[in-house]
């Protein structure tokens, strides 16, 4: 017997498919989940079942976890964020907020060009602050991307507990492919353990706040051990063999620089006669290598973003954008 599909149950068929849940790929390990917020942190069950059944799976954020920027070159990577437009939009952005980046240097010792360059490496200084809601980003790479579930379901369990902390629906947040929100663009961890209400109206709004965005960048900084009036990198050479037992050492700055002298590297400029640091490598051109030694502000910086490349880029725009800040001053005072 042959049954035909008529008109009628076509149209339910795909109105069924329509109110069907969006992601279509099953959040594992979810019930799990639930389980431990409702009995660690006391959640409503049904109120946690609601949330994801309007959470969806994207396949687009795990394409994009699998290919960032970080990934490619330094030659590459550096051309994105060292711009005249962001350089001239750090000036603006630091002549515009004077004031409240001055009070952060104050209050956390980190300087207001370090702190105007991680905006704007982050965001461009607030114009792309990230189309995804934060719920689908956690939930996808948290059940569905096996190489940094733990890390994801992590930040999803500070992600609703923060949305609670600060009386927001989570549905309302929106962020980065991976879960970071707000023009300094903190994690759902980072925004619990440093983003502070700078000015005290009894919110932490690292959205639209300029002065809960500096503040709290200032204090993630003072927390990871900033020191104030201490350099970030410096030039090195090599001599005819490359020293690659202190570059396996990684970025952490542990290495005494009598053993660069010993290995044939050579420091441009004066360091504190105290200070260790870790030797790296980035790759000026395809057949070409660049050297430098990074001491404990650079390892700070890799706190927000654990890519060599990122602290580069972060340290050298802000260079640019003090210099270009020192520029508009002189200008201003003498009246051009």
């Amino acid at each position: 017997m042959t049954h035909r599909l008529t008109l009628p149950i076509l149209s339910a068929l795909l109105g069924l498919l329509m109110l069907a849940p969006l992601h279509a790929q099953p959040f594992e390990g979810l019930d799990a989940f639930i389980d431990k917020m409702v009995s660690e942190h006391q959640f409503e069950r049904p109120a946690l079942e609601q949330l994801f059944d309007e959470a969806e799976h994207k396949q687009e954020i795990i394409d994009l976890m699998t290919r960032p920027a970080e990934r490619r070159p330094w030659h590459d990577y550096r051309p994105i964020f060292l711009t005249e437009q962001r350089i001239r939009g750090g000036v603006a952005f630091w002549q515009e907020h004077a004031q409240l980046l001055e009070r952060a240097k104050q209050e956390y010792g980190v300087p207001p060009h370090v702190i105007t360059a991680i905006i704007g490496v982050e965001t461009f200084y607030g114009r792309h602050k990230g189309r995804h809601r934060v719920v689908d980003a956690l939930s996808t790479l948290g059940f569905n991307y096996p190489p940094r579930a733990d890390f994801f379901r992590g930040q999803l369990e500070h992600f609703l507990l923060m949305a609670r902390e600060e009386q927001r629906d989570p549905l309302e947040f929106f962020g980065s492919y991976a879960g970071a929100m707000g023009m300094p663009q903190f994690i759902p961890g980072s925004f619990r353990a440093y983003a502070v209400d700078f000015d005290g109206d009894g919110r932490r709004d690292l959205w639209d706040n300029h002065a809960d965005i500096i503040g709290s960048v200032a204090n993630y900084f003072a927390e990871h051990r900033w020191q104030p009036g201490q350099p970030v990198v410096a030039r090195a050479t090599i001599g005819d063999t490359v020293p690659q037992a202190l570059l396996d050492k990684g970025i952490r700055p542990t290495i005494e620089q009598q053993e660069l002298a010993r290995h044939g590297v050579r420091v441009s400029g004066d360091l504190p006669a105290d200070a260790k640091v870790a030797l790296i490598a980035l790759d000026r051109s395809p057949e070409e290598k660049e050297y430098w030694v990074a001491m404990q502000n650079f390892y700070v910086i890799t706190r927000y973003n654990r890519s060599q490349l990122y602290a580069m880029a972060v340290h050298q725009l802000s260079e640019a954008i003090r210099t270009g800040h020192a520029t508009a001053q002189r200008r201003a005072t003498s009246g051009d």
